[in-house]
């Protein structure tokens, strides 16, 4: 991705897109994903539309399509007749590689309808049985000075900063060996605790081997002399990014996360970040997995902001047949 590739997605994407960067798109090949990058300019070399496609293989149905947070739109100055091209294209590259479907992530409500009025009428466009990215992110703007920023937040998650800051919590950020290590015990506890499924140790792994440290940071917090809780944070043009965060079943009392946030807001508003975001929140219960505690800690650094919605996962069917396969093994999967 060069620099006018680069300054698109991050210019037309509301969380900034990482996920549609190279750093991202290399990382998922060190995992061992085929990938494919496409873009689509005007006459004069302006870029108007960019899509970085991960491939995903399924048993049985076989390989898919995944668009990330994509593809990144230019909505001023949109050119239809550019966007069906790169439709097209898009689509040659799905028959091309056989694979049964392509899963995109539009950005909002009305480049999911530039998506489906531009599509050739024999193709079909489908919401997605699930939803890759949360469908809403909450993101603050950090340019406020750290006294606004404060001020803004809720009164027990101050409180809890300062109680982080009397128990002498110590944070700091290193790609150290030993902290790594560190996060993926952290990262097996929680996910035991919270009932989730976690990556395996490898990808983590794989995240630091390609991801250059200037941009992915491991942010660790210590409570006489152990680590109790650890962050991962991209710093990716003026967006700052809350990606993983682990905590230990011991001392939590001791409110570790919330001066690690406090931090890496500090620390990303330093290396000249206008945002940050915490990721996915839900703030009504809509059913499936609780959001509650997650949404209620990150929601207290930010109160009174409204999250970004996103439309969610839509799949551009290219084998019918493969896919009502596909849907009818994830409803038995739902079943077990």
């Amino acid at each position: 991705m060069n620099d006018k590739s680069l300054n698109f997605v991050q210019a037309n994407s509301p969380d900034g897109s990482f996920l549609q960067s190279d750093h991202w798109r290399k990382f998922q090949e060190s995992v061992g994903r085929k990938t494919h990058n496409i873009s689509a300019s005007d006459g004069e070399g302006e870029i108007l539309v960019h899509a970085s496609i991960i491939t995903h293989g399924l048993p049985i149905v076989g390989d898919y399509f995944y668009v990330p947070r994509g593809p990144v739109i230019k909505i001023f100055n949109f050119q239809f007749s550019i966007f069906k091209q790169f439709l097209n294209d898009l689509i040659g590259i799905v028959q091309k590689n056989n694979a049964g479907w392509v899963r995109i992530e539009p950005n909002s409500e009305e480049e999911l309808k530039l998506v489906r009025e531009n599509l050739s009428s024999d193709i079909k466009i489908k919401k997605a049985p699930v939803d890759v990215q949360p469908k809403e992110s909450l993101i603050l703007d950090i340019s406020k000075n750290e006294d606004e920023l404060l001020a803004r937040m809720k009164q027990k998650t101050r409180y809890n900063i300062k109680l982080a800051k009397k128990k002498n919590i110590v944070v700091h950020s290193s790609r150290q060996e030993k902290y790594i290590d560190e996060f993926c015990r952290l990262v097996k506890i929680t996910a035991g605790r919270d009932k989730i499924t976690s990556h395996p140790e490898n990808y983590y792994r794989k995240m630091f081997e390609t991801i250059p440290g200037d941009i992915l940071k491991l942010y660790i917090a210590e409570y006489n002399g152990k680590v109790i809780a650890a962050n991962l944070v991209l710093f990716f043009g003026k967006t700052a990014t809350y990606l993983h965060g682990a905590s230990d079943n011991i001392h939590r009392e001791v409110m570790a996360p919330y001066l690690l946030q406090w931090q890496q807001i500090i620390d990303a508003k330093k290396a000249g970040c206008e945002r940050y975001d915490f990721g996915g929140v839900k703030v009504e219960d809509t059913g499936g997995r609780s959001w509650a505690g997650v949404t209620k800690f990150k929601t207290g650094f930010a109160s009174g902001v409204e999250p970004i919605q996103f439309p969610g996962c839509w799949d551009i069917v290219m084998n019918p047949g493969k896919y009502r396969l596909y849907k009818v093994l994830q409803k038995i999967k739902r079943l077990l």
